[in-house]
């Protein structure tokens, strides 16, 4: 049974140590993370196009609409 004046055991992820045997043999190669890089931005160009152009096309829609 808990009494109110216990302190809860909350474990966080920033409680638990590094495991450095991981982190240290496993080596980055750069062009790889420069890959990744530019594989989210060209993602990310290709959104933002298409918004730009659907933005346009309703803009010469309404100014098709009103003009007639």
């Amino acid at each position: 049974m808990s009494s109110i004046n216990e302190n809860p055991k909350i474990i966080n992820d920033t409680d638990k140590p590094l495991e450095t045997d991981y982190n240290q043999n496993q080596k980055v190669d750069i062009n790889v993370l420069k890959a990744r890089a530019k594989a989210i931005q060209d993602k990310e160009n290709i959104k933002n196009s298409i918004l730009i152009l659907v933005i346009f096309t309703i803009l010469a829609a309404a100014g098709i609409f009103f003009s007639v």
